[in-house]
């Protein structure tokens, strides 16, 4: 059992941002296959420790660059003001945390690898990241005017339970956005996006990423993953947000949905 303690300074009203007690396991992204999508928590975040190094170069290159614009989209989706508080869940090394703050918000990233905010603290020290379970977030009810999510609700073993979860963080009348890969709409295109996805992005994540391995079971995920219209209703029906919608990015590869706490 590994102790992190990952602090920040008082910022925008808060007190030191409690610390995180985290379990490492021991073994290799081998126990996350192609043919085991029921993902537990330890092998998720096995999984990441294992990309960690060079997650958001990879994450650059097999997006065509689109992944900067989609972080731009999802902080002006959560309508952020200055000296409101955003908690960034899945926040990895944090890239998407320093965004949410250019807004003026207090941003806080809480992501379940140890590894990938180890590297994110190497580069982005200024940016308040802590160790936390999207199931079991260490923060009291309440807390935040507005929660989000990119592209890592579908590594999440339970989404209605991790849904229920960021609620209760939320303050009634705080907003919600997801960003997670989604179904491309035109079905010419979607066709070639999925070859991209078999053929061709298995070996660009060869020669770019930490661990390359890793991504075959990121390909499944993706593919298994509901529609725009699936998630929506997921969203609804967990029974702790509404006015839920959504709008499509770069063609429906990646689809934001939006939602306001009851």
């Amino acid at each position: 059992m590994a102790v992190v303690y990952i602090t920040h300074k008082a910022r925008a009203g808060w007190e030191t941002i409690p610390p995180a007690l985290f379990g490492v396991p021991g073994g290799t992204i081998g126990s996350v296959t192609r043919a085991d999508l029921d993902k537990q928590p330890h092998e998720v975040a096995e999984m990441f420790d294992g990309v960690a190094h060079r997650y958001d170069l990879t994450n650059t290159v097999i997006s065509f660059g689109q992944d900067r614009g989609w972080r731009r989209a999802t902080r002006a989706a959560l309508g952020l003001r200055p000296g409101e508080r955003v908690l960034d869940v899945g926040a990895g090394t944090g890239v998407s945390t320093e965004e949410l703050a250019r807004s003026g918000a207090f941003a806080v990233g809480a992501d379940i690898s140890v590894g990938m905010l180890r590297a994110g603290r190497q580069v982005r020290a200024e940016v308040p990241l802590l160790a936390g379970d999207a199931l079991k977030l260490p923060f009291a009810d309440n807390t935040f005017d507005a929660v989000t999510i990119s592209l890592a609700l579908r590594n999440v073993v339970d989404t209605t339970a991790a849904l229920r979860e960021f609620a209760r963080v939320t303050r009634p009348g705080g907003r919600l956005v997801v960003c997670e890969f989604s179904h491309p709409t035109n079905k010419a295109f979607r066709t070639l996006y999925l070859q991209y996805l078999m053929r061709s992005l298995p070996g660009v994540a060869r020669a770019v990423a930490s661990n390359p391995e890793a991504y075959v079971y990121l390909i499944e995920s993706i593919r298994a993953w509901p529609d725009q219209q699936g998630l929506a209703d997921v969203i609804a029906g967990s029974g702790e947000w509404d006015r839920v919608g959504w709008r499509n990015l770069t063609g429906g590869i990646v689809a934001l949905h939006r939602a306001t706490r009851v």
